[in-house]
């Protein structure tokens, strides 16, 4: 019997961003049980105007190769919020009425709350259009979904957190059960902007080795805001800025460290601090929107966004109670194994494709088409 075709429509091709590293693992856990095609949606970044009109006229383009692809069994459209709902919207759309095929819109998105709760009468009947259109909404977590029920049917609505492939990860006791006179390790890997709190996370680390604090601190990624951890890592020999890192040095200094911090503005559910947390990290992070369902006081610390002050003492609380960091870290790695991992979400996504090419209308696939454009 012919496995299920399922196109994977997003941008899936960047260096760094969420919905790509989602993409390339849904397509590596998926291979086996269905077939899967890629059509990457990803217009580059926008600095000016000439990168919008250029990320315009990419999409434009990509619009027009989309018709031209075969049709799937089933389209499953990843999308964020603002700029790339719009270019997302299309894909939708023309999969739900034109090729006729079940459609699953993933939302992603830091600041989809917003997108929704502010958006102004004509654009909250367009969100409405292309929720209609598709089949089925997945969300991140419980917040996420009582957020899109203002738009989208509740039974259309699916909650299936990210999650990461715990396996890849091998924590190590920074500190041993019987000695507590190791150094704890702090990490922070993430984009240095602005909204992902580098500002803060270099102010908390300052001020708390000008208080005596012994720790290690590791601050990896690359951005506009770098210059905050080359400063830092200057002023403090035991603070190492490495710059931006591969996916196995990641995982490696994930595993090394014992707790991970990011105090981010906001967020949708970050594969970052999962993946902290199959490493055994405890956590430091913000009180911004699915986090609070991953981080609590059983594994972590949150804080008020933008608060430097609140995220010093956060982390000045872990680094003088070594046993209840490791306990933490012990609770980090049993969450993600238990809730949070591609075992699971592997099973639930091939039972939701089925479920949908189950109850769609037949279809005829013109083998001169071509798949899509990975």
């Amino acid at each position: 019997m012919e496995k299920l075709r399922v196109l994977v429509v997003g941008p899936a091709k960047r260096q760094s961003g969420g919905i790509a590293r989602y993409i390339s693992e849904q397509r590596r856990q998926l291979a086996g049980h269905v077939t899967v095609d890629l059509f990457d949606t990803d217009t580059g970044p926008v600095d000016g105007p000439l990168d919008l009109l250029r990320g315009g006229l990419t999409a434009l383009s990509g619009w027009a190769q989309f018709t031209r692809c075969r049709r799937p069994d089933v389209v499953h459209v990843h999308s964020s919020h603002y700029r790339s709902f719009y270019l997302s919207s299309f894909y939708v759309l023309y999969a739900a009425h034109v090729w006729k095929r079940p459609v699953i819109l993933h939302v992603h998105g830091s600041s989809f709350d917003e997108f929704v709760r502010d958006a102004s009468g004509p654009v909250a009947a367009f969100q409405s259009l292309v929720f209609d259109a598709a089949d089925t909404v997945v969300v991140l977590s419980d917040y996420w979904k009582d957020i899109l029920a203002a738009r989208v049917d509740e039974h259309k609505l699916a909650v299936l957190p990210n999650a990461v492939v715990h396996d890849e990860y091998d924590p190590v006791e920074t500190f041993s059960a019987t000695d507590d006179s190791s150094v704890p390790h702090v990490a922070f890997v993430s984009n240095h902007v602005e909204r992902k709190g580098i500002r803060e996370t270099v102010e908390a680390v300052a001020a708390l080795y000008d208080r005596g604090f012994e720790f290690r601190t590791t601050i990896a990624g690359a951005g506009p805001l770098s210059a905050h951890a080359e400063e830092l890592a200057a002023r403090y020999e035991d603070v190492e800025y490495v710059g931006f890192v591969s996916e196995a040095d990641k995982r490696r200094l994930l595993c090394e460290s014992s707790i991970y911090v990011l105090p981010t503005y906001a967020e949708g559910l970050p594969i970052a601090i999962l993946e902290a947390m199959a490493g055994g990290n405890a956590i430091v992070s913000t009180t911004v929107g699915s986090i609070p369902t991953i981080v609590d006081d059983e594994n972590g610390v949150l804080v008020p966004p933008g608060d430097a002050d609140a995220l010093t003492d956060g982390l000045a609380r872990l680094l003088t109670d070594a046993e209840a960091t490791r306990q933490m870290g012990r609770t980090s790695r049993r969450r993600v194994v238990a809730d949070y991992s591609w075992d699971g979400m592997t099973d639930e996504l091939v039972a939701l494709y089925e479920r949908l090419a189950a109850v769609a209308p037949p279809d005829v696939r013109p083998e001169s088409d071509p798949v899509a454009n990975d």
